[in-house]
């Protein structure tokens, strides 16, 4: 796991990179995050993979946002493959989180190996 420590915080919006971490074959990779409150203790997640997706057989399926603890929060699932879209964003908004959690860990998902690749530990943006 990478513990990214904000590069930047404007506008409400916390964008976080991990550029020098490669892709590992067969995993799903969370390569950027870009975090926003939208409310108080809602927040809207834009979730960057890269995972080699083959097709049907083996593709990126789902990320999650997940507590400090590991229990998961949120789930965005994938309704298909992206083989063509490397790396690819996808968004889920309307996550609600607790007050006490001021971070969370954001992990790809694929259908063979399921959890795995490079995740992003993330700061939420505090009002």
């Amino acid at each position: 796991m990478e513990r990214i420590i904000p590069g930047f915080l404007k506008g409400g919006v916390l964008a976080l990179a991990l550029i020098s971490q490669a892709a590992r074959a067969g995993e799903a990779d969370v390569v950027y995050v870009e975090v926003e409150q939208t409310a108080t203790g809602v927040y809207a997640f834009h979730v960057t993979l890269l995972h080699e997706d083959e097709g049907w057989e083996h593709y990126a399926d789902r990320w999650d946002v997940a507590a400090p603890d590991g229990t998961v929060l949120a789930s965005r699932v994938l309704a298909h493959p992206h083989v063509n879209e490397q790396p690819f964003t996808r968004s889920l908004s309307g996550v609600a989180i607790d007050a006490g959690i001021t971070e969370v860990l954001i992990r790809g998902h694929d259908s063979v190996h399921g959890e795995g690749g490079a995740t992003l530990l993330v700061e939420l943006p505090q009002p």
